[in-house]
């Protein structure tokens, strides 16, 4: 089902696969080709480091000569405060091809009340199972908002994992400038009722794997089961049945003469 898998991960973060492997394993499964989506720079453990991106890109080129299918460098950036800060910078817009952006826990937070709200906030409300404040919940929905708005994202990953927000909010700026919503197979994010009220904003979506392993490159099962819940517009899941995802931040390169 899936074309073009823009999420998945590799040694370089905290993958079990090297970039190789995962473009073979892309060519056994038909794809037209993968993104390289290591988990940001902010990720103390095992985030990627920017010392490795041409060395990175090198490997992308060569799997893809090998293996005939496309092979872009990207990254999971994370949401790093609630005025949209990335951990991703101008600087490293040379070097990359796909900007991914979603909510992880563990890294360098912009300021502290973004480290309490973001991280403290979230794990206590998930933990205790009470009923998040709308305070946290527009909080966290703004961090959505403001990443979209200041930075050229193309995928927003599993919107809601772990994170209480508005995903119709989140949805409607996302269909606004271009970024996608991605339906996650490693994890399950939004409930049924929710993906409903985002397919009426008029949003595009994209199906990633989240491949932590090389097996799981490509993998569709739990959209497949979701599409057999929720009436998903087919047309606009654009990197499904052959179609190939019209990338924001190649088109911000493209525009401002980067790369």
């Amino acid at each position: 089902m899936i074309n073009f898998d823009l999420h998945t991960h590799t040694v370089w973060s905290h993958g079990k696969g090297t970039i190789e492997e995962n473009a073979a394993e892309a060519a056994k499964k038909g794809l037209k080709g993968i993104a390289i989506t290591d988990h940001g720079f902010s990720h103390p453990a095992f985030g990627m480091r920017r010392r490795h991106l041409d060395e990175m890109k090198r490997e992308c080129v060569l799997a893809s000569e090998k293996h005939g299918v496309d092979v872009l460098l990207g990254i999971e950036s994370n949401l790093r405060g609630e005025d949209g800060t990335i951990d991703v910078k101008p600087k490293d817009y040379e070097k990359l091809d796909v900007i991914l952006a979603g909510v992880h826990r563990f890294i360098y937070y912009k300021y502290f009340r973004d480290f309490t709200r973001l991280l403290g906030q979230n794990i206590f409300y998930n933990v205790t199972g009470l009923k998040p404040t709308k305070k946290l919940i527009a909080y966290n929905t703004k961090c959505y908002v403001n990443a979209i708005k200041h930075n050229p994202i193309d995928v927003i990953t599993h919107v809601g994992f772990l994170c209480f927000c508005d995903p119709v909010e989140v949805a409607k700026v996302a269909a606004d400038y271009g970024t996608y919503i991605e339906i996650n197979t490693k994890k399950t994010h939004l409930t049924d009722e929710q993906w409903e009220k985002v397919i009426e904003t008029g949003v595009d979506f994209v199906v990633d794997s989240d491949a932590h392993s090389v097996e799981r490159v490509g993998d569709s099962a739990l959209a497949e089961e979701l599409f057999k819940r929720v009436k998903f517009p087919m047309d606009r899941i654009k990197n499904i049945n052959g179609q190939v995802p019209e990338l924001r931040f190649a088109a911000y390169k493209k525009e401002h003469g980067i790369g």
